[in-house]
């Protein structure tokens, strides 16, 4: 005679936070999307001030930003359905978004610091409420 049990995990409200991450995620992927296509093709809005940490030119930047944040998208969406192996490569995309947006602080400063900080609320959903959001 077997016994077979079935273990359900409880979702509660914290569950929000890994969707908000998700969403956010969609949201940072979109935005970079637009900001690398704006770089690569319309380079003369952003304006590149020599000696900072800005280590391309704006165009090898603009690539950067738009092939991240297709990345971006695409976790993010995986990440609100449940998918688990979305979570770890969440966490390691949102942390170079923020390592891009630190050296793209010298083009555009308020809006890098505004990203780091979102990022740094999409690791902390990541990481501490993304288990419960999982697919069994």
């Amino acid at each position: 005679m077997t016994f077979h049990t079935h273990h359900t995990r409880q979702m509660t409200g914290w569950v929000g936070w890994i969707w908000f991450g998700g969403m956010m995620m969609v949201l940072a992927g979109l935005f970079n999307v637009i900001t690398g296509l704006t770089a690569a093709f319309a380079n003369r809005i952003y304006v590149q001030t020599p000696n900072r940490l800005l280590l391309f030119d704006l165009t090898t930047w603009g690539w950067l930003h738009f092939a991240l944040g297709l990345l971006l998208l695409a976790t993010g969406i995986a990440i609100t359905v449940g998918q688990a192996w979305a979570r770890m490569v969440g966490v390691v995309l949102v942390m170079l978004n923020a390592l891009t947006q630190l050296t793209w602080i010298a083009v555009n400063p308020w809006w890098s610091l505004a990203v780091i900080a979102v990022d740094v609320l999409v690791l902390y959903a990541l990481i501490v409420h993304g288990r419960e959001a999982e697919l069994d």
